[in-house]
């Protein structure tokens, strides 16, 4: 009778206790709300929150809600924010722009092998980020990256021809010298502003993006797009370390698999994707230049000429050239 009694009594006390808080995390991305990406990552949200029994709820912030990619991964690195599908910031870690190294992929097959699963670029990228107590999850493909321009091509095809076109280009030393060795007049400004300089004719173009991009944020201000396959978009899905170090192994785990899904489902579908913007900026008025495969390959044997030897000189040469090498050995 007595241990039915304090049965009783352990469930009743159990029964007042307040049951454990869900966590809710807080997701950013660079792009508008409703955007490709925008909606993969709701699935991914619903899939994460349905595994784990509604433990964990993710809220997306779009648009760089929360700051622009370089802000976020900082605050990332301490827990003030917990995830982010964007590109990898290289404002603490120069060695990450061998993410975005022009021209070291060919094609979609190549840039599967390099930012794939075991593949050298994300292995490398993923362990530069731990450093930051930062954890990839997944990556997100998104294309190969062109030329918009608010006025006509000139020589679009030829890296020897000076434009006098400036473009807006990131910050990042790797866009500056791929715009000068393809001919045109680099500026470096950041994202939020990119708009509003080609807009008022601060610039006459934009390089750092590839059609998805352009036509999200940019398809009023472009005239002419240029697929020059300049280098291959990646975007990270990171966590901070100090978020997992709080969830359950259980939890973990149901991230990590909703996670391997939301990549594998985007790799299935992003070279159908980029035709598919570039269809669109065409049906919103702008020219699409079509580059021949001569031409793609001059511009690219410009830039490893050129650029190359100066990117490794600013992120190690040994530790660069090795990854070079290894990839140039698959």
């Amino acid at each position: 009778m007595r241990k039915t009694l304090m049965t009783t009594a352990a469930l009743a006390l159990m029964a007042l206790m307040p049951a454990a808080e869900a966590a809710t995390l807080k997701l950013s991305h660079v792009r508008p709300q409703d955007t490709t990406v925008d909606k993969e990552l709701r699935v991914f949200a619903q899939q994460v929150e349905a595994a784990t029994g509604g433990e964990i709820s993710i809220r997306l912030f779009p648009a760089s809600a929360l700051g622009d990619f370089t802000s976020v991964q900082e605050r990332i690195s301490v827990g003030a924010i917990d995830m982010a599908v964007q590109p990898a910031a290289t404002g603490a870690d120069r060695r990450i722009q061998i993410s975005t190294f022009p021209y070291i992929a060919d094609d979609w097959d190549a840039a599967r092998r390099l930012y794939g699963a075991g593949g050298i670029i994300r292995e490398k990228v993923s362990g530069l980020l731990a450093e930051q107590d930062i954890t990839v999850l997944a990556v997100y493909p998104v294309y190969f990256s062109g030329i918009a321009l608010n006025t006509e091509a000139v020589a679009p095809g030829d890296p020897s021809v000076a434009k006098g076109i400036k473009v807006r280009v990131p910050g990042v030393k790797s866009f500056q010298l791929s715009g000068e060795a393809l001919g045109y007049i680099p500026a470096p400004i950041p994202f939020s502003e990119a708009f509003t300089a080609v807009q008022t004719g601060v610039v006459d173009g934009v390089i750092g993006s590839g059609a998805e991009g352009y036509y999200a944020s940019f398809r009023d201000v472009t005239k002419t797009y240029i697929p020059a396959n300049l280098h291959f978009e990646i975007w990270y899905l990171m966590v901070s370390n100090s978020t997992l170090a709080e969830l359950s192994e259980d939890d973990v785990a149901a991230l990590r698999a909703a996670a391997e899904t939301f990549e594998t489902t985007r790799w299935g579908v992003a070279e159908k994707d980029q035709a598919l913007n570039e269809a669109k900026l065409a049906e919103s008025g702008a020219t699409i230049v079509d580059l021949n495969e001569e031409q793609l390959s001059a511009m690219a044997a410009k830039i490893r000429t050129e650029v190359w030897p100066e990117i490794l000189r600013d992120i190690g040469e040994d530790w660069g050239r090795a990854i070079l090498d290894e990839v140039a050995a698959q």
